[in-house]
């Protein structure tokens, strides 16, 4: 068995003074660990790739689709994509699981804490933000999605966290 690259214990260094709580994943280049979000539980992956000195971000949660469902739940994925510049949302159809994934290239093969920091931050977030979205459109009935706008949806800042500091009057 090899032993952990130097991408993946950077990033569990990362992990670790952050106060975040992971598991390696034996003979791999990979660590999971758990998130609470305001809305849903995230379960997360890092992934190292040491041949491009890449690092991939993702977080899941469940998103149960049934077939009546499933044309709602993608079309309100790539609506959410489109407002995306890092990151992305995906659908596993087979485990039923929304996905968010994130990418990043670095200079060096001891990676930047505040850059893995940063994608964590941003899987939770994003999963976070969707999940009540996603959710909406799970519990319409069938009959009714055809009249859901998915647009407007996205639009409701109501069933969204607030943002850390927002709620601080600015002088």
């Amino acid at each position: 068995m090899r032993p952990p690259s130097l991408q993946i214990q950077s990033v569990e260094d990362a992990f670790g003074r952050n106060g975040w709580h992971c598991e390696p994943v034996e003979g791999k280049d990979v660590l999971r660990a758990l998130f609470s979000g305001h809305h849903t539980r995230i379960e997360m992956i890092a992934q190292a790739y040491p041949p491009m000195n890449a690092l991939a971000i993702i977080g899941e949660t469940a998103l149960p689709l049934d077939d009546d469902h499933l044309r709602a739940g993608l079309e309100l994925l790539a609506r959410a994509n489109k407002n995306l510049n890092l990151g992305g949302f995906e659908y596993d159809i087979d485990r039923q699981r929304l996905v968010f994934r994130i990418t990043n290239l670095f200079d060096r093969e001891k990676y930047d804490a505040d850059i893995v920091t940063s994608m964590v931050h941003c899987a939770v977030a994003e999963l976070d933000r969707l999940a009540p979205y996603a959710m909406t459109v799970v519990k319409t009935p069938a009959d009714l999605l055809d009249d859901l706008d998915l647009q407007l949806l996205l639009m409701r800042e109501d069933l969204i966290p607030p943002v850390p500091g927002d709620d601080e009057e600015t002088p």
